[in-house]
């Protein structure tokens, strides 16, 4: 055999091998919820590997070479591929399988990307931020209100692989209302991507509510009776956690425009009706969003209006009771000159006299402070 040969055999023997790993990889486990540290109780990144015919899941072991090979022959149905925080080792011989764009692989494993769209070929590329509300008992300048995550989706037309990033946004639940739903499944590959969307956009409108609360609290605490007192942290720290949800929703309503207007091959027409109702929903996050950050801004600036005016309140009664003190300051240091010549310092009503004098004009002054709101 000549050398050329040799090395076509060895390349071919070193593909199956790489393929073998990703079938072993992706033997069937229990299903597991991922919301939690812990991976995986079988060490690899693979949550699950499921074929779908016509809206029905079909039976099997979870073999993705096999399952792919299946729906390719038959050219029905598809197949679901999800990880959780793949490493380059672990999804390079999916990559191959799939015949996924390098640059698509590489922002997958590498996750922090933004929001997006992206067409490779025949396979469509989508982004999407996971957001969830963490709950506390009481708003400080440290508390955390908004977690993210991100969810990255490689639609084919026979295929769906999902890679999660994040310990929230599990999908297991998402997988199991979709398998209730056998007409929407048949519908394929879209289908999932639509149902993913909605998921993500749906938890943007819950954690909104509850942020919302947050704010209404501490606009309650700004304009109390001694709202000058709140700590501005919570408020920066608010604006803070605003910003993160803010970079999660707002770069998102580009790619769903376009899922719900634009032809895409992979994307059939009766799936765009569906994209424009999630279109409908991000709108409305975005809205709640910005609105968020104006009142926020506007509590912000009532909040140092309030601490400006408690301090003129405080130098004005620093300046009335320095005005009222002046007086006795004034006439005791004048009779304190020890001066010879001085008139009244030998009278006998004297004292009595310079007394009365200073509690009249300090009385005066006192009464006058307090009908003008000084004191």
């Amino acid at each position: 055999m000549s050398m050329a040969g040799n090395l076509r055999k060895v390349t071919s023997l070193g593909r199956v091998g790489g393929l073998r790993k990703v079938a072993r990889l992706t033997r069937r486990r229990p299903r597991v919820d991922l919301s939690h540290p812990a991976r995986s109780p079988l060490g690899s990144s693979v949550v699950n590997c499921v074929t779908y015919r016509d809206g029905t899941r079909e039976p099997g072991d979870g073999d993705v070479v096999d399952a792919l090979r299946r729906v390719r022959r038959s050219r029905d149905g598809f197949v679901w591929l999800g990880l959780h925080e793949p490493t380059v080792r672990e999804f390079a011989g999916i990559a191959e399988l799939f015949d996924l764009h390098p640059l698509a692989v590489e922002d997958a494993v590498e996750a922090h990307q933004r929001p997006k769209l992206e067409r490779y070929g025949e396979t469509l590329f989508a982004v999407f931020k996971t957001v969830c509300y963490v709950e506390h008992e009481k708003l400080t300048a440290t508390s955390e209100v908004v977690n993210t995550g991100e969810i990255m989706v490689f639609v084919g037309e026979d295929f769906v692989i999902t890679v999660r990033h994040g310990m929230h946004g599990s999908l297991g639940p998402l997988r199991e209302d979709l398998e209730d739903r056998p007409d929407q499944l048949a519908k394929g590959p879209a289908a999932v991507l639509h149902a993913i969307a909605d998921h993500v956009v749906d938890d943007y409108l819950s954690v909104t509510d509850s942020v919302q609360g947050d704010i209404d609290q501490v606009e309650t605490d700004v304009f109390a009776p001694d709202g000058a007192r709140t700590d501005p942290g919570r408020i920066y720290q608010l604006k803070r956690e605003l910003l993160e949800l803010k970079r999660a929703v707002m770069p998102l309503a580009r790619p769903v425009e376009d899922l719900a207007t634009r032809p895409i091959r992979v994307v059939p027409p009766e799936i765009q009706a569906y994209f424009r109702d999630v279109l409908d929903h991000l709108m409305r996050a975005k809205d709640q969003i910005s609105a968020f950050d104006e009142l926020l801004n506007s509590i912000l600036q009532a909040h140092l209006a309030q601490v400006t005016v408690a301090q003129n309140e405080d130098m004005r009664k620093i300046t009335a009771w320095a005005a009222v003190i002046a007086v006795p300051t004034m006439v005791c240091g004048m009779y304190g000159m020890n001066f010879d010549h001085m008139p009244e310092l030998r009278w006998r009503f004297g004292y009595p006299l310079v007394i009365g004098v200073i509690a009249v004009a300090c009385l005066s002054l006192h009464r006058g402070f307090r009908r003008n709101g000084w004191l």
